[in-house]
C-alpha cells in the first residue's frame, strides 16, 4: 500500500491566513493599531518562530494593554480555530484513499495546536494517521519523524511521497531519505541549489493528484 506523507501548515491548510485573521481580531478587540498586523506576522515568521519567543515579544510589546491570557489564547487557538480545508484538498484526499494510498500528516509544532487544526477541519476523518514533532521528539527534516509516520500506519517508508511547502523541512527531508516529493509553491520560485523536489505544484490538491497518478 503506497504512502503519502503530507505537511499540515500552509500545505493542507492555510495556517498563515488563519493566523492573520486571528491577529487582526486580536488587535481590534484590544484597541490596538491595525497597522501592527504586518509586524506581528513578521515576528511569527509563518509559525517557525518558537511559540515562547513570540509570546515574549508580544508581551513586551502589549503587556501594559493586553492581559497575558489573551496573548496565550491567540497563540494557542487563534489559527486552529480559523483554519479551513479547501474542498479541492478534501476531494484529492478522498481520491487518494480510493486509489489505495495511505495518507499520514507529518507536522512540526505543538501537539495541542496541531491536533486542534486536524480535528477542526475534519482531516482526522480523511487521513489514516498523523505525527507531530512535539510528540515524537523529532522535527522535520530529521529522518526520524518520517520513519515515525510510516510506523504509525505500519506501511514501509520505501516508495513514499512527501508533499509540503517548506524547502528545508519537507523537500530536504524527503531528499535525505531518497523519497519523491512535491513542493507546494504558493507562487514562490525554487531557490535551493543543493536539492530539488521531484515535482512542483501550485496547491496541495494538484500535488496529491500528481503523486497518486505517477507510476512507481
Amino acid at each position: 500500500m503506497p504512502l503519502l506523507l503530507l505537511d499540515l501548515d500552509n500545505t493542507l491548510v492555510d495556517r498563515d491566513g488563519a493566523f492573520r485573521c486571528a491577529v487582526a481580531d486580536f488587535l481590534a478587540q484590544h484597541g490596538l493599531s491595525a497597522s501592527d498586523l504586518t509586524s506581528v506576522m513578521a515576528i511569527d515568521a509563518g509559525g517557525y518562530t518558537p511559540r515562547h519567543e513570540v509570546a515574549a515579544a508580544l508581551t513586551d510589546r502589549y503587556g501594559d494593554a493586553v492581559p497575558t491570557n489573551a496573548i496565550r489564547t491567540l497563540l494557542d487557538t487563534g489559527a486552529a480555530d480559523r483554519v479551513v480545508l479547501a474542498p479541492s484538498a478534501r476531494e484529492a484526499l478522498g481520491k487518494a484513499q480510493a486509489y489505495g494510498w495511505t495518507c499520514v500528516i507529518v507536522t512540526n509544532g505543538g501537539t495541542t495546536q496541531q491536533e486542534a487544526k486536524i480535528r477542526n477541519t475534519g482531516l482526522d476523518q480523511l487521513v489514516q494517521g498523523w505525527v507531530i514533532s512535539e510528540n515524537v521528539g523529532h522535527k522535520k527534516p530529521e529522518p526520524e519523524i518520517f520513519h515515525a509516520a510510516a510506523t504509525t500506519v505500519s506501511v514501509p517508508l520505501t516508495g513514499a511521497w512527501v508533499i509540503g511547502d517548506s524547502p528545508h523541512a519537507d523537500i530536504a527531508g524527503a531528499n535525505t531519505l531518497g523519497l519523491r516529493s512535491v513542493w507546494v509553491t504558493d507562487g514562490r520560485p525554487w531557490t535551493q541549489d543543493a536539492y530539488r523536489p521531484t515535482h512542483v505544484a501550485d496547491d496541495v490538491a494538484s500535488a496529491i493528484n500528481h503523486a497518486i497518478s505517477t507510476p512507481e
